[in-house]
């Protein structure tokens, strides 16, 4: 398969480096090393998919014009629209196209995360009752200069969406049933902190998430009938923390089983594989995303209306 890689900034530089010897050519507007300054500059039979790493503004008409082309796409999270029905109209080009049209979550591809999917799934736990994460980084300084990215909701669409999005891997359809516990701006016009829970999911959920982690760190505590589970760091930032403990009844120390990971990030490589094998099947479905829009459009709103209270 012969990928484009369009936006060649740090996440695109991920991607052109894990697509290997698929990789043919870059598009970006000021990047010198990109070869062409505009997607409809690369001639359409040089390329059979392409890996979209750009602003959220632009992406609906990048991808629109890609599907339309019958190019294979994986575009970077999250897959943001004005309206929800562009988001809808992607997904039917793509099948009219025959062609795959792919939002990349790359956590899903963190092996504590299909750890925790896995456990969950198993029963092993049984009623689950609470899962609480954490996801901070220290990028602060970094988005408070970047025009395009200390704006609007700020934290929220990007770490949120990633929480929603593991969330929903672990444990299933959601709702909408979320609300803003506390939002605020400590170095940035934008929100750079945030707190948000659910008032009626099962399991219940709380999510925190930063830009203001000096060390980044991510942790997660699931709370359940036969025992408790809990991730620590990523393999990005190891070393990574399973531990799985078995509840003493009528209570005591538990039994724990733990596993500890060092290793460099194997996300990028799984999620390009699965891209590629989704490609060789196409199907489309853009529904995660038209759920997880609607969800971040409402707390934004709430994030920025506490804000101004």
């Amino acid at each position: 398969m012969r990928s484009l890689v369009v936006g060649l900034g740090v996440q695109g530089n991920k991607r052109r480096h894990f697509a290997g010897s698929d990789f043919i050519a870059a598009v970006d507007p000021v990047n010198t090393e990109a070869q062409y300054r505009a997607v409809e500059e690369v001639p359409l039979s040089s390329y059979d998919a392409a890996l979209v790493c750009i602003p959220d503004k632009p992406k609906v008409d990048v991808l629109s014009y890609l599907l339309n082309y019958g190019k294979h796409v994986l575009v970077e999270k999250p897959l943001w629209a004005d309206d929800d029905d562009k988001i809808m109209q992607l997904n039917r080009l793509a099948d009219s196209r025959k062609v795959v049209c792919y939002t990349a979550y790359n956590h899903r591809f963190e092996p504590h995360y299909i750890r925790m999917r896995d456990l969950v799934k198993s029963g092993e736990l049984g009623k689950i009752y609470r899962c609480r994460m954490f996801y901070g980084n220290g990028t602060a300084r970094l988005v408070r200069d970047s025009a395009w990215r200390d704006q609007g909701a700020g934290v929220l669409p990007d770490l949120g969406s990633h929480l929603l999005d593991t969330a929903k891997f672990w444990f299933g359809d959601l709702g909408e049933d979320f609300h803003i516990v506390s939002a605020n701006c400590f170095e940035n016009r934008a929100p750079d902190h945030i707190v948000f829970a659910s008032n009626t999911t099962k399991p219940r959920l709380e999510f925190e998430i930063t830009l203001l982690s000096w060390r980044n760190h991510f942790t997660c505590d699931v709370l359940a009938e036969k025992g408790t589970a809990h991730i620590r760091s990523l393999c990005k930032w190891g070393p990574s923390v399973f531990t799985k403990r078995t509840r003493i009844l009528p209570s005591g120390r538990p039994p724990e089983d733990v596993v500890t990971l060092v290793e460099v990030d194997p996300t990028w490589a799984a999620e390009y594989a699965h891209f590629k094998a989704l490609c060789e099947s196409p199907s489309t479905d853009l529904s995660n995303d038209l759920w997880l829009q609607r969800l971040l459009r409402r707390l934004g709103e709430d994030a920025l209306r506490k804000l101004r209270t």
